[in-house]
């Protein structure tokens, strides 16, 4: 099972753009998050598609659990 960290932001354009971390920490409290979105935002460190990240719109832990078949 692998967890990833999803920050959702709004960007200049109106758009809703993800960045994921992966192998997070469950354990961060909200206020730490939201406190370091708000640091990329003001940093202005990402731009994707040329938009400026411009609001912190939530956070989420994503759990993906994989179950390979063996075929041999």
């Amino acid at each position: 099972m692998t967890k990833r960290l999803e920050l959702i932001f709004m960007d200049a354009a109106g758009k809703t753009v993800r960045i994921s971390l992966p192998n997070a920490n469950d354990t961060l409290a909200a206020v730490d998050v939201k406190s370091t979105m708000d640091q990329i935002i003001t940093l202005n460190i990402f731009a994707p598609g040329g938009y400026d990240l411009t609001q912190a719109m939530g956070a989420r832990i994503v759990t993906t659990d994989v179950q390979d078949y063996d075929f041999e």
